[in-house]
């Protein structure tokens, strides 16, 4: 190796993953797991005996976080399945252009490339509303995961 070769350096994330396995059977509800590639939050679960073959299943049911749709899944209690790492943060809006949103923090770091959510239907209009073209203060919660991100939630600041 000499002096004139140059690395090209790709990454500069601490190599996190976006998911971590976890046994079928230690995922509750209310909790995360991913169902056919999407992040979904477990509405329910029912467990069947184990049968011929050894292994009880679970049926899960769930809603992905994003979509709102509901999904299906079942797997044998024992095996591992994957759960994504969900993260929820606090914005305040400062500028709303179109469909997409100027968000700062609470450490002043701005953030420009979220849309206003197109799940629940109507939500971005609220969020429009409540904002009011600058006139009152409204805080979004940006939720993320498996390389995500979206508004989930906002609430009203009072001057």
């Amino acid at each position: 190796m000499s002096d004139s070769e140059q690395y090209a350096i790709e990454s500069t994330d601490a190599g996190a993953s976006a998911t971590i396995p976890m046994e079928a059977g230690q995922i509750k509800k209310g909790g995360y797991m991913m169902i056919k590639g999407k992040p979904c939050k477990v509405v329910s679960i029912s467990v069947s005996k184990t049968g011929k073959h050894g292994h009880a299943k679970c049926n899960f049911v769930a809603t992905d976080i994003f979509t709102g749709k509901k999904l299906e899944d079942m797997v044998p209690s024992t095996h591992g399945t994957t759960v994504p790492v969900v993260s929820k943060t606090e914005w305040e809006i400062i500028d709303i252009e179109g469909d997409e949103l100027t968000l700062m923090d609470e450490g002043g770091n701005q953030k420009t490339d979220l849309n206003l959510p197109t799940f629940p239907e109507e939500m971005a209009d609220e969020i429009r509303d409540a904002w009011n073209g600058g006139e009152n203060s409204v805080m979004v919660t940006v939720q993320k995961a498996v390389g995500i991100e979206q508004v989930i939630g906002w609430k009203k600041e009072n001057a």
